[in-house]
């Protein structure tokens, strides 16, 4: 995301777009076989995604023109997400508000008039079908 949307030229952008946005329809595949990154428990690898998964929406898709698809785009990542956001220690620490205002507040060079925009709105508590497959419910 970072180097697609601080991107200082359009090869850079276009480059950058394009190296994420397979990387999310890998991660879709994978995805569609196995409830976490590495199979049936969660694992560091889920925690560290987390992160740049519950901002997508909310921030890179439209702050850093991270745009050909968003998270909810993707039924197994989206899934995925919302079955982390749904776990101790994921949801209950995330506060949508205060992302969207750091980044749209922070980085006057892409938001000069420090805009926030209200939406989207995302449901993250919405059923997943995650536990489908084997593992750590």
């Amino acid at each position: 995301m970072y180097k697609a949307g601080l991107a200082s030229t359009q090869a850079a952008y276009e480059d950058a777009f394009d190296t994420l946005f397979a990387t999310l329809a890998a991660l879709e595949e994978r995805l569609s076989t196995r409830r976490f990154l590495v199979g049936g428990q969660l694992t560091e690898a889920d925690v560290r995604l987390f992160p740049t998964l519950v901002r997508f929406d909310a921030v890179y898709h439209t702050h850093f023109k991270c745009n050909l698809h968003r998270l909810i785009d993707y039924p197994n990542l989206w899934g995925y997400a919302r079955d982390l956001y749904q776990r101790p220690g994921f949801g209950d620490t995330t506060d949508f508000v205060q992302i969207k205002r750091h980044y749209y507040q922070t980085q006057d060079w892409i938001n000069p008039a420090r805009i926030v925009p209200k939406g989207p709105y995302v449901n993250w508590l919405s059923p997943h079908d995650r536990d489908r497959f084997p593992g750590t419910t």
